[in-house]
C-alpha cells in the first residue's frame, strides 16, 4: 500500500491517553482529514484531554460504547467513514485482575461489533475496495507474555502469542479477530503491536505518571516488587507518528511492531524521574527517598522487549525521541498539568 488518505476518521477511544494524543497530532497538520471521536468517557478517558481542540468542521466528539452496533452504524453512515483507527480498550492490568469481565465485553465484543459494522458498511453496502478502506488496530506487546532473562530476544511479528493476564488475554482475542476478518472477509486491516507509551495525557493511575505526581507531592513512590521488571518504553507522539505510518504505506493483512528502542528497569525509571526532579526541585531532593517497595501484582511479566526491525526496514519508520528526551517532556507536561510553577523550579538540562 502506498500513500493511503484518509478523508473520514473514526477513532474509537479519542479522549484516552493515546488515541487523545492521536487526534492532536493528526489535527495540527495541514488540511486534516475528518474526524470523529467515539468515546463511552470511562475512567480511562477525559474531555480535558482535548479541551485545546478548536471547534471545527474536522472534528467531532460522539459519547458512546464500541458494542452499540447502532450507533456504530449510524456513525459510519453520517459521516462515510473510511478509516476506523481503534484505540478503545481496558487497558489497566491491575483492574483486569480484579474485574476481568468489561476487559471481555470492551476489548472482544467491542473489537467485534466494529469489525462487524465496519463489513457490512464498507464491502457490503458501499464495496469499497482495500484501497479506500482501513481497520487500523491497536494492540500491545503484553499478547506475547514475558521474557525471563535479559538475553532472550525481543518480541517480533512471528513470537507466538502467551498472555499472562485477563487484560493480556483480551487483547489477544481481538488481535485475532481481526486477523481472522482479513483473511475471511478480505476486510482491509492492519494491526499494530506498540511497547509501553508515556507521555501527555496518560491517566494518573500508570506508572510513570504515578511517580511523577508522588515527586510533585512528596508522597511514597510506590514499587513493585524489587523494580527489575524491565520494559521498552516508546513516546506516546512516536507512537502517533507509528500508526500514521503504518496506515499509509503499511500492507494490508500484516502485523507491524511499534517499539522505542528503550529498554529500563522499573527502578532505574523512578531513580531517573527522581534525578530529574532533584534538579528541578533541589530544594525537596533527594527524592530517591520517597520510594517504598510494595508486594508484587500477581502475575507480573517481568520483561517486554520489541523488536522493531520490520516497521524499520519495510516501512523506514524509526522513533525520533529517546527515553532522556522524551521523558522530559514528560514531566514539563506534569508539572504544568499540577500547576507547579515554573518559576520556582530550576531549568532541566535537556542534554
Amino acid at each position: 500500500m502506498k500513500n493511503y488518505q484518509s478523508n473520514n476518521i473514526l477513532v474509537t477511544g479519542g479522549a484516552g491517553f493515546i488515541g487523545a494524543n492521536f487526534i492532536h497530532h493528526i489535527l495540527n497538520q495541514p488540511n486534516p482529514p475528518h474526524i470523529v471521536n467515539l468515546d463511552a468517557l470511562t475512567y480511562a478517558g477525559s474531555l480535558d484531554n482535548l479541551k485545546n481542540i478548536p471547534t471545527s468542521r474536522h472534528y467531532k466528539f460522539i459519547q458512546g460504547n464500541i458494542c452499540n452496533r447502532s450507533l456504530v452504524d449510524t456513525i459510519l453512515h453520517n459521516h462515510n467513514i473510511d478509516t476506523i483507527i481503534h484505540f478503545a480498550a481496558e487497558s489497566h492490568v491491575d483492574r483486569s485482575i480484579t474485574g476481568p469481565s468489561e476487559f471481555i465485553q470492551t476489548n472482544i465484543i467491542g473489537t467485534f461489533t466494529l469489525l462487524e459494522a465496519a463489513r457490512h458498511f464498507w464491502l457490503e453496502e458501499k464495496h469499497l475496495s482495500a484501497q479506500t478502506c482501513l481497520f487500523h488496530h491497536i494492540s500491545t506487546d503484553e499478547v506475547f507474555g514475558s521474557l525471563e532473562n535479559t538475553t532472550d530476544p525481543a518480541f517480533n511479528e512471528e513470537t507466538p502469542y502467551a498472555p499472562n493476564s485477563p487484560y493480556s488475554a483480551s487483547k489477544a482475542s481481538s488481535d485475532h479477530l481481526v486477523r481472522a476478518y482479513f483473511h475471511t472477509y478480505s476486510l482491509p486491516v492492519v494491526t499494530t503491536n506498540c511497547s509501553n507509551n508515556y507521555g501527555p495525557f496518560q491517566h494518573d493511575e500508570k506508572f510513570i505518571p504515578t511517580v511523577i505526581r508522588s515527586c510533585i507531592n512528596k508522597t511514597p513512590i510506590p514499587v513493585y516488587g524489587n523494580g527489575s521488571n524491565i520494559r521498552d518504553w516508546l513516546y506516546v507522539l512516536d507512537h502517533c507518528r507509528g500508526i500514521v505510518h503504518v496506515a499509509q504505506h503499511g500492507t494490508r493483512g500484516e502485523t507491524y511492531n511499534i517499539g522505542g528502542n528503550n529498554e529500563w528497569t522499573n527502578i532505574d525509571i523512578v531513580k531517573k524521574i527522581c534525578e530529574l526532579f532533584d534538579k528541578k526541585c533541589p530544594w525537596t531532593a533527594p527524592h530517591e527517598t520517597l520510594i517504598k517497595f510494595v508486594t508484587d501484582r500477581p502475575g507480573h511479566d517481568w520483561r517486554y522487549a520489541i523488536d522493531s526491525q520490520k516497521i524499520n526496514k519495510t516501512l523506514n519508520w524509526q522513533p525520533q525521541e529517546t527515553f532522556e528526551t522524551g521523558i522530559v517532556k514528560t514531566i514539563e507536561f506534569y508539572l504544568e498539568k499540577f500547576r507547579i510553577s515554573q518559576k520556582e523550579t530550576v531549568i532541566v538540562d535537556n542534554a
